[in-house]
């Protein structure tokens, strides 16, 4: 149903006469005539008996203008709503973290909620290859993952974060970490849950020519640091996880060029509600 044609209908039915209605409508009164005229034939009802005192809505009027006024309601609740999604006051956002963001996109959704509460955000942890390709597929459209980024994606670098060996708070820190780790038994994150830190790890082995043993794997980062107060053994983190290590460890910095790397956000279209959320990661990651 054309729209225009219910409120031309609508108008005419509170004005009582074409010629008020016309000027309201901003329109010429044949115009509007012939508007009635068409929906008239669509709805198959006479609507208006015109007369000397105006339109009169005939008893088909009566009955068909409490659904018109109500379309109409529906469709200007829809422009406004519209209206707000794409200025970005509503809407939802769907964003990605890995390892490399398990302590900023928490931190970052929860400022962007705390300033746009009418804006729904989904937080799923993945890694930063699964990230790259719903990014690509817009099923996700922030994404928290190990710079640089793939060709096709834009990124913003967000903070440096390095390598660390996660200890017992009541154990000595070695003089000569590298050669410390030398055939040391470790706990260590599962490879395929982290690819990322993985490689990044094992780089920095090969930088120092060192060769850890594995002790015991874990699927997550909040796990092997228990593990680690627990005295199951040491653990190479990312140092941001320092944030949710228990007190019972300390995290003590890698040397090496390899034991860095930068953290940032990608995505593929840059929408509204992306820039806000870019504007509260960039805060989160500067505080």
């Amino acid at each position: 149903m054309d729209l225009r044609l219910l409120r031309a209908f609508v108008v005419v039915a509170r004005v009582r006469t074409y010629g008020g209605a016309a000027a309201e409508l901003a329109m010429s009164q044949p115009a509007l005539t012939k508007q009635i005229q068409v929906l008239e034939r669509r709805v198959g009802a006479v609507l208006f008996v015109r007369g000397r005192h105006g339109a009169r809505v005939t008893a088909a009027g009566e009955a068909l203008l409490p659904d018109a006024l109500e379309l109409l309601e529906r469709a200007d609740a829809f422009e406004r709503r519209a209206a707000q999604v794409a200025a970005g006051l509503e809407g939802s956002l769907a964003v990605g973290f890995g390892l490399s963001g398990i302590e900023l996109a928490p931190r970052a959704v929860a400022l962007f909620r705390s300033r746009w509460p009418r804006v729904s955000v989904s937080l799923e942890d993945m890694s930063s290859e699964a990230q790259y390709e719903r990014l690509r597929s817009g099923a996700l459209q922030v994404g928290f993952v190990r710079l640089p980024v793939p060709a096709g994606l834009e990124h913003l670098r967000l903070r440096k974060d390095r390598l660390a060996l996660a200890l017992p708070v009541d154990q000595a820190v070695p003089r000569d970490l590298a050669s410390w780790l030398d055939g040391r038994p470790l706990v260590r994150l599962v490879p395929e849950r982290g690819p990322g830190l993985t490689a990044q790890i094992n780089g920095l082995y090969a930088e120092h020519g060192c060769r850890p043993e594995v002790l015991q794997e874990a699927r997550d980062v909040q796990t092997l640091l228990a593990l680690t107060a627990a005295g199951a053994g040491p653990a190479v983190v990312p140092q941001s996880a320092e944030r949710i290590a228990p007190g019972e460890v300390r995290l003590v910095p890698l040397p090496g060029r390899a034991a860095t790397w930068w953290i940032g956000a990608a995505w593929s279209t840059r929408a509204p509600l992306t820039e806000r959320f870019l504007k509260a990661a960039t805060e989160v990651a500067r505080g």
